[in-house]
């Protein structure tokens, strides 16, 4: 049996401040974290130097996989340059390993051509911005009807044709997978797996958003112990990061307890 290296995304319990997410963390054996730049009040949006954020790490003994995220990244100009920047120097200054690069999610840029082509051009701008810090560019497709770049096969072909895997990598999370239909993995460019469920059944496919995404359990309609499974049969020995937007979850009086459950629950499932 192979196991699953677990990892834990700030969005598993936004409210805890870092130390008490770098702690929660360690609480479950866990040695490897995501940090968001979309939490307000909280690191990195309350202000919290990147150099506070590497010494609470080193303290707790964790690696920052990530930071998540540079957003519409496929729609580079002057702003996105400079927002690109700012978070590959934070992720620098903070030890984080990677910055999670995610697409336009708004229903533009989807044209066949159009899509390829910005994906291209962001590529190819951040490569060398990349490269320069030695942060690793974390591609992560979106499996929404609206989103720019749904394909992890478009993204895979863009990386190679550009010579670039060794600066960018893949991120297969488990719900976008799920909702764009597509059966291709790229578990040899995957450098982080996003984890998350839906159990509400009264849903759709179409209409899944991520107020539905859960922790993982016997109700899970996303077949997340089958895309764990294939992911370690196929090679992918990186983490997989729990990634919960539900406001049951953020509300749990104890996450770990239910982190703990859904540790167990996949492991003992792949």
């Amino acid at each position: 049996m192979t196991s699953i290296r677990f990892a834990l995304n700030h969005m598993a319990a936004p409210s805890l401040a870092i130390d008490d997410f770098f702690a929660l963390a360690r609480s479950l054996g866990i040695d490897a974290v995501e940090i968001r730049n979309d939490l307000s009040d909280n690191a990195i949006l309350d202000g919290t130097k990147p150099e506070v954020i590497r010494q609470a790490a080193a303290r707790h003994g964790l690696t920052i996989t990530s930071i998540n995220a540079l957003q519409r990244f496929n729609e580079w100009n002057a702003t996105r340059a400079a927002e690109a920047q700012e978070l590959i120097d934070y992720a620098g200054a903070s030890g984080a390993k990677a910055l999670v690069l995610v697409p336009k999610n708004d229903g533009t840029g989807c044209a066949d051509g159009e899509r390829q082509a910005n994906l291209r051009q962001s590529l190819v701008a951040l490569k060398p911005m990349l490269e320069e810090a030695g942060i690793l560019g974390l591609v992560e497709p979106l499996g929404f009807e609206i989103c720019s770049l749904r394909s992890k096969t478009e993204a895979a072909e863009a990386i190679k044709e550009l010579g670039a895997q060794s600066t960018f990598r893949l991120v297969h999370d488990t719900f976008h997978h799920h909702l764009a239909g597509e059966a291709a993995t790229f578990p040899e460019l995957a450098g982080l797996v996003h984890i998350s469920g839906v159990s509400d059944s009264s849903v759709a496919v179409a209409d899944m958003r991520d107020t539905h995404r859960v922790l993982v359990d016997a109700d899970d309609l996303l077949d997340n112990t089958g895309q764990v499974r294939a992911l370690l049969q196929a090679g992918y020995n990186g983490p997989f990061s729990f990634e919960p937007f539900a406001a049951e979850v953020h509300a749990l009086k104890d996450p770990a307890a239910a982190l703990r459950a859904s540790m167990d629950y996949l492991s003992a499932r792949v």
